[in-house]
């Protein structure tokens, strides 16, 4: 081994430079660990301002790291936050931007879901020789036509390795909590029973009027579609756990329904072993923990050691999982070769509380809004945290608007993958991260809620201001509140929503609450902002409908349908049942 080492002088020089030679400067890749914890909101964790949630580990890697304080999602709800997230590119150009009633995917069986001619970075990264893995959450779609197909599944968009909930937590998932889509079929039900009665009203009509074979044919098809539509809602209304609460390896059902007392520690597991597995060559784990989306977690060794419930014990055992990721990096070796990265998928949902359990959903800080609220700033400013020792400074902050769509560029450009790609919405950070950049390459960000667009901020050169322009915002009920109490979630049109005319204007530099709206008055630049911001909103508006091929809509209301042939199962359908 010594005679091979002199024979490369290039190398002893490396080896006599001592610790501050990394990986990468001899030729290696570097790694990558993604984290990205579930609705969580800005405000609960300590080094974002939190005071009474413990969370030492998520503030170590931003005391070893850089902060970033102004990281924005480009969605305020699940599926369009994350398709942005692993393209790189807003939810609308993917067609993983809905209408009003239907934002995200509503179960495993849907058709609709992350389209096999998207890219994602972990596609880019396979390109360069990365080995890929996901554990935990996905909720961007399984099978197109038939099951089996698995068109939208993690395998098929570039994670070699998949491990985790395809879909994603509801509260069906565990007995005893509130049966939300359950509540949804009773919903169905009555809207089936209010077509019924449409119909035979209708064969009541036509047979007053003299056509009584006709009305007779009406009734046989009115009452078999009754019959068959309430049979089916009444069974897929008792498997909604089954069918939705599943853990996958790869393509294969391996537990179903799941286990929830035992999925953290499982995930955590797994995640472990991906990085053990892959010492010896560049890898990507996307961690997406299952947590803090309720139904929240019940953990005996955190049970009631938190000052906030059940949420509290949830959110420190998020921080211990943190912490056991980066032990393992630390102690294979790899931390001055490896970027570990830490975000939320979107804020928290400031609705979601029970008279038992108290709040579950998250806090967003001094930050307006949550889940499910366009463009409120807290239900898309969410922490974001990169650790590299040895080439990132530690303890940096960055006040810079970047966003959730920059992981993607910034992930192509240490892989170097220089190959050409499609019209992207992120930005590399490196410049900004490593400090030879002092600002965001974001001078303008799209706010949209669904596929309706309710703000767009800019962020002028030369300036510190970041001005926020809302063209609509979501009706607050009861009124007073800072949320929609009365639906769970704000709508994004219709009666739901206030159109303003003049837009509501802020300065996000002096008024990160956006509770002191700017006027004429007190504002010199009022007419330029609205002005430049009116044009930046049209050339997005044309590069989207510009765009070559056209995307099919994902969540329109046929693709979101359950069907039965597309569900994934263990076990014989409808009986599905594994246990791992």
């Amino acid at each position: 081994m010594r005679h091979s080492l002199l024979a490369h002088p290039v190398l002893c020089m490396l080896l006599l430079a001592g610790s501050d030679v990394t990986g990468e400067d001899v030729g290696r890749k570097p790694n990558f660990v993604v984290m990205m914890v579930d609705d969580l909101g800005i405000g609960d964790i300590g080094c974002y301002g939190n005071d009474t949630i413990r969370t030492p580990n998520i503030d170590r890697l931003a005391t070893e790291g850089v902060k970033l304080t102004q990281h924005i999602a480009a969605a305020s709800l699940c599926t369009p936050s994350r398709t942005a997230f692993v393209t790189g590119r807003y939810p609308i150009r993917a067609g993983m931007a809905g209408p009003d009633t239907d934002r995200v995917l509503l179960f495993l069986a849907n058709s609709g879901g992350l389209l096999p001619g998207e890219t994602t970075f972990a596609e880019r990264l396979r390109q360069q020789g990365y080995n890929t893995g996901i554990v935990g959450k996905w909720h961007l779609g399984v099978n197109c036509e038939c099951r089996g197909d698995h068109c939208h599944h993690p395998n098929q968009q570039g994670f070699s390795f998949f491990y985790g909930l395809p879909y994603t937590l509801i509260d069906d998932c565990r007995p005893g909590e509130a049966q939300i889509y359950q509540q949804n079929f009773r919903h169905s039900f009555y809207q089936v029973a209010v077509l019924v009665a449409v119909g035979l009203l209708t064969v009541a009509g036509l047979r007053k009027c003299g056509q009584p074979q006709v009305g007779w044919w009406l009734l046989l098809v009115v009452v078999a579609f009754g019959v068959a539509a309430t049979a089916l809602l009444l069974l897929a209304s008792q498997f909604v756990p089954t069918w939705n609460c599943i853990i996958m390896r790869d393509r294969e059902v391996v537990e179903q329904p799941m286990a929830m007392e035992t999925v953290p520690q499982r995930l955590l597991t797994e995640a472990q072993g991906f990085i053990q597995r892959n010492v010896e060559q560049p890898f990507l784990l996307y961690f997406s923990l299952a947590h803090i989306h309720t139904p929240l977690f019940i953990n005996p060794a955190f049970a009631g050691k938190s000052r906030h419930g059940r949420y509290g014990d949830n959110m420190e055992e998020v921080d211990w999982m943190i912490g056991e990721i980066t032990k393992t990096v630390d102690s294979l070796g790899l931390a001055n070769n490896t970027l570990m990265y830490f975000t939320s998928d979107h804020g928290g949902h400031l609705e979601d509380s029970d008279t038992t359990v108290g709040q579950r959903g998250g806090w967003n800080g001094i930050y307006k809004g949550g889940k499910g609220m366009g463009g409120w700033e807290g239900g898309i400013r969410v922490p974001g945290i990169f650790r590299w020792p040895g080439r990132l400074a530690a303890g940096r902050v960055l006040d810079q608007p970047t966003s959730l769509m920059d992981l993607y560029p910034t992930l192509k450009h240490l892989s170097r993958d220089t190959q050409p790609d499609r019209q992207l919405d992120g930005h590399n950070l490196m410049p900004l991260l490593e400090g030879t950049a002092e600002r965001s390459e974001h001078e303008f960000m799209f706010h949209y809620c669904g596929n309706y667009l309710h703000a767009v901020r800019w962020h002028p050169p030369g300036s510190d201001s970041v001005y926020k322009v809302h063209y609509t915002t979501p009706n607050f009920y009861p009124p007073g509140a800072v949320g929609c109490y009365d639906t769970m979630y704000c709508e994004c049109s219709g009666e739901g929503v206030t159109q303003h005319d003049p837009p509501l204007l802020f300065d996000l530099f002096r008024d990160p609450s956006e509770a002191r709206p700017l006027s004429p008055d007190n504002e010199p630049r009022y007419a330029e902002v609205l002005g430049q911001s009116a044009q930046a909103v049209e050339r997005h508006r044309r590069s989207v409908a510009s765009a070559k091929p056209q995307v099919e809509n994902q969540l329109t209301w046929d693709k979101l349908l359950w069907r039965p042939w597309l569900q994934p199962c263990c076990g014989i359908f409808p009986f599905c049942s594994c246990k791992e």
